[in-house]
């Protein structure tokens, strides 16, 4: 099978081409308020408590106790958040794409229960920090549940098993989002989750060497 010629592929070669997906500045019905709040509201509100959380453990000293450990349950999470996101952001919305956010939050919700329960029998967590884990907890189930009123025909099509072949291949938006958001919801990422834990990861490898060096 000549890959290149296949409808999968010559979809992601064209996934610029068509015209961006219309966000008015003024909705004009409730799918527009849907889709503005889920873009400008929902996804920002990932990154303060992201922040925030890092702070919490940077402050009780991460590093010096369950420290690589507890780190690593961190990246993961990201990972089970990050990749619903970037499908999310990017492919087309089929039973595929629904099927595998369900379950990463489903799943991230288990390593948040894994997370605390690591965290609580070396390191203080806070009521402030606990806080802090029920809004990142709550954001993939809340992002899933908007994403699902804005494609009630896919949740249809998920619940029956999918009605087509294309219900489960990874197809690009037919009406991508606009460039200039996805580059500034990917800064944002960088900024605000992926480089504070990386820092977090760092300084939990760098204080374990030095406890293995005493």
């Amino acid at each position: 099978m000549d890959l290149h010629r296949s409808p999968v592929a010559r979809a992601w070669r064209k996934w610029r081409r068509p015209s961006d997906l219309p966000v008015p500045r003024r909705p004009r019905n409730a799918e527009d308020t849907s889709r503005r709040f889920l873009m400008y509201g929902v996804m920002p509100l990932w990154f303060v408590p992201s922040v925030a959380d890092w702070v919490m453990h940077r402050r009780t000293r991460i590093e010096e106790t369950t420290g690589v450990r507890e780190s690593a349950v961190h990246a993961l999470m990201m990972a089970e958040a990050g990749v619903p996101v970037a499908m999310g952001l990017l492919a087309k919305v089929n039973p595929l794409v629904l099927s595998v956010m369900g379950g990463a939050a489903l799943l991230h919700g288990a390593t948040a229960l894994w997370d605390v329960n690591l965290a609580t029998t070396e390191r203080e967590v806070r009521p402030t920090e606990q806080h802090i884990h029920s809004f990142l907890e709550v954001l993939p189930l809340t992002a899933l549940a908007f994403l699902g009123c804005l494609h009630a025909d896919q949740v249809r099509g998920t619940l029956r098993g999918g009605r087509s072949a294309d219900d489960w291949k990874l197809l690009p938006k037919e009406s991508p989002l606009p460039a200039r958001y996805l580059a500034v919801i990917g800064l944002g990422i960088g900024v605000c989750v992926a480089l504070p834990y990386a820092e977090e990861m760092t300084r939990c490898v760098k204080a374990a060497r030095r406890r293995g060096t005493r």
